[in-house]
């Protein structure tokens, strides 16, 4: 439908222009490329030649000089003029849009879809997108002290755009301006649905009481004669009701018989309605809609720890039932949005693969498409949806209030109806940002934006819903008292795994953590050119590998210049020094990484149900560099991919640390349905069977089904193997792990056939 070219320009030689027409861009003598759609300005700029390969080397540093341009789509397109609108589904950021000339919208929301009406002319019409620097436009927004962020984002507390784009330690500095997602000529009814909310109001006794509302357009100076019918069906199980409308917003109330309810994955099947909604006019169609209906409720249970040893409580429940969590974060798919649909279905593949039954949508990043919701729906996987802020204090004044309330309205429409959304939070780390960061200390619960705004948003347009202020989330209780967070993001020193840290954390729900890992020599090579380089004969980091890191400010002792030289540490604490060889060290860290994370989630799954879920940091990586991910850029899953999918099988056995020299072996079981099987523990150096038997497995239980005696402090690298109905699992315990030889490891991970050697490469 629409061929697009691009134009720019620095904002001091074209601030006073006013270029509405592909014409005026010719006259003004821009220089025109071709552009795609979805994209963004650098991705267009690296084909046509003007940059070079940003994610290669330092090469990222030279999209700070592209900060300062203005851009402009345009196209020329053929329509018909008949209640044709053109769709705009996401523009970064600040927009306006010329028709043939004139003014047709504006835009200054990356979040916020928008649409151009009235519609154009008839035959042959031109479009330009004027796109305005962001981070020019930024600087109108004078922010008082008080409204703090970290380094590089302080212009995220003026515009409403991706947070991570301005530079976080996960991802580049590049801001990038675009068209990231489609835009579509499209036909308006005169009578039309605009929306539609379902909601489960009671489960019980096999029957759901819903609420069915609909919000419509409707064209007639009267509405005698319209109505709305709903059908759905799931198998042996339909539902149908219908009603006339009085007014273009109505609700009605309806009940399923013996509902096949959505459950996430582990506890049941995540059964779906496959649901119409039609609206009539006097009998004949005017509009319908059809979509993917999981009955369901969902409830989060938060109680603030009492002081007195009580370390309070943070549980989903779903169907009236606890669901212990085993999630993963999910960050930007790419630091350019306009890639972001080419990246999906592997990504979605991968978290799948994990075994994960939640996903924690990142405050930094993006909103998710309808395909990611439509997914996880599909496959029972529960979203918890950060709302676009992190690690900041936010302005809450009148128009920054308004910006927002717009956005969670449009996003909140858009994602309610998704069986799989089972979380809204106001933002990410923005309570910890209030409460203590840089030295300044408010009381988060005066936040409006996240007490008021976002809370009423969710209360008045997704009232199902649970809603969490942030995360992790200081109550008045917690803050005013000085207590633990039964929430919490467990990072700290990031020291040694198994240490005193991470081993005492008090919190009920981990919803962040994580460990870094090396990704695969393959990988490195593909974006360094010195990838066996790690410091300088100083002891510096190189600077490629400081931009990988990724920090933005190149030198040693800058924000986010950390993680190399934390990432070597962590190498050297657990096997007591790094190999020089690169292929070595990339294995060491890999290892680090992957026992590091199997710990943090089998101890979780130990304790349930004093712990009740982790939300682990994090599955893939949205450009090149050196992270917490298990996967990295280039799809190449490092061994804690294989780790982490052991460790989250539905039932698995572990072995947790000992006391008094005896090890406890567990059996974790996230099933509705109990299970018994036969099993063994081996010591993969001398073959010994040194446990084995049968045992039974509660449903949703964690328990323990036998101990082990190890006397001495030399390491012992155990395969546990066990049989349910003839199918063999397999996971692994390494005692005395701290100070081991690597090259012991090594040998004992390749004959346990644990090695994951196709992620080492």
């Amino acid at each position: 439908m629409f061929r697009w070219k691009l134009a720019f320009c620095e904002d001091s030689r074209c601030r006073d222009l006013s270029l509405r027409t592909p014409e005026d861009i010719r006259k003004a003598g821009l220089e025109a490329i071709d552009a795609e759609v979805p994209g963004n300005l650098e991705c267009d700029m690296m084909r046509a030649g003007l940059l070079p390969d940003l994610y290669y080397s330092d090469n990222a540093l030279l999209a700070r000089k592209l900060e300062n341009l203005h851009v402009w789509y345009f196209t020329e397109f053929e329509a018909d003029g008949d209640s044709e609108f053109i769709r705009f589904e996401g523009v970064d950021t600040f927009a306006e849009v010329y028709v043939n000339g004139a003014l047709a919208a504006s835009s200054s929301n990356m979040f916020v879809p928008f649409d151009v009406s009235p519609a154009p002319g008839r035959g042959m019409n031109s479009m330009v997108v004027h796109i305005r620097p962001a981070a020019i436009e930024a600087r109108r927004v004078k922010l008082p002290p008080a409204r703090t962020a970290m380094p590089y984002t302080y212009p995220t507390l003026a515009v409403r755009k991706a947070a991570h784009m301005f530079g976080w330690d996960i991802m580049p500095r590049i801001v990038s301006a675009g068209i990231w997602r489609p835009v579509t000529l499209q036909r308006k009814k005169t009578d039309r649905i605009d929306s539609v909310y379902f909601a489960v109001t009671r489960l019980s006794d096999g029957r759901a009481d819903m609420n069915f509302h609909i919000s419509a357009t409707l064209g007639g100076d009267l509405v005698t004669d319209y109505s709305v019918r709903v059908r759905g069906s799931c198998g042996d199980s339909s539902f149908s009701f219908g009603g006339t409308l009085w007014h273009t917003d109505a609700r009605f109330g309806f009940s399923v018989d013996r509902p096949r309810l959505w459950w996430p994955k582990n506890s049941g099947e995540p059964c779906l309605y496959d649901t119409a909604v039609e609206l009539c006019r006097g009998g004949r169609l005017c509009d319908s809609l059809r979509l993917d209906l999981g009955i369901r409720t969902v409830e989060l249970e938060r109680r603030d720890p009492d002081g007195a040893g009580d370390p309070g409580e943070f549980l989903f429940r779903v169907n009236g039932k606890k669901i212990f969590v085993m999630g993963t974060n999910w960050v930007p798919l790419d630091a350019f949005h306009g890639r972001d649909a080419q990246r999906l279905d592997r990504a979605l593949e991968l978290l799948d693969g994990t075994g994960c039954n939640m996903v924690r949508c990142w405050g930094g990043n993006v909103y998710e498409s309808d395909a990611f919701f439509d997914f996880c729906d599909r496959k029972g996987i529960m979203v918890w949806q950060d709302f676009a802020m992190g690690c900041g204090r936010y302005p809450d004044d009148a128009p920054a209030a308004a910006a927002l309330a717009d956005e969670a309205v449009c996003q909140i429409l858009r994602l309610r109806n998704h069986a799989s959304l089972a979380l809204w939070a106001g933002d990410n780390e923005c309570d910890c940002a209030a409460a203590g960061w840089n030295g300044i200390r408010f009381d988060p619960n005066d936040n409006r934006l996240t007490r008021d705004v976002l809370r009423r948003a969710v209360a008045d347009w997704d009232y199902g819903r649970p809603y969490l202020p942030s995360s992790p989330f200081i109550s008045e209780k917690v803050f005013s008292e000085g207590l633990a967070m039964p929430e919490d993001h467990l990072w700290g020193p990031r020291d040694y795994f198994k240490g005193d840290y991470y081993r005492n954390a008090t919190c009920s729900f981990a919803s962040e953590t994580g460990y870094h890992g090396f990704p695969a020599v393959e990988s490195l090579r593909s974006f360094l050119r010195e990838p066996g380089k790690l410091f300088e004969p100083g002891g510096e980091t190189t600077r490629e590998y400081l931009v990988h890191a990724a920090c933005p400010d190149p030198r040693e002792g800058a924000a986010f210049a950390y993680r190399i030289r934390l990432a070597r540490s962590q190498v050297e604490t657990l096997f007591g020094s790094a190999e020089e060889d690169l292929g070595d060290f990339v294995r060491q860290s890999q290892i680090s990484q992957a026992e590091a994370k199997k710990y943090f989630i089998e101890r979780f799954r130990i304790g349930k149900w004093r712990r009740t879920g982790i939300i682990w940091w994090n599955l893939l990586d949205g450009w090149p560099q050196v992270s917490d991910a298990v996967v990295d850029y280039y799809f190449r899953k490092k061994l804690a991919y294989s780790f982490i999918k052991r460790s989250q099988e539905p039932l698995c056995l572990m072995i947790d640390e000992p006391e008094g020299g005896v090890y406890g072996l567990f059996a974790a079981n996230e099933r509705p349905y109990g299970a018994e099987f036969g099993f063994a523990v081996r010591d993969v150096a001398t073959g010994e069977v040194l446990l084995s038997g049968r045992a039974e497995a509660p449903a949703e239980s964690s328990a323990r089904i036998g101990s082990l005696e190890l006397p001495g402090t030399e390491p012992r690298f155990l395969l546990i193997e066990w049989d349910v109905a003839g199918l063999r699992s397999v996971n692994h315990h390494v005692t005395n792990i701290r100070g081991c030889s690597f090259r012991w490891y090594a040998e004992m991970l390749e004959r346990s056939g644990l090695s994951g050697r196709d992620a080492l490469t």
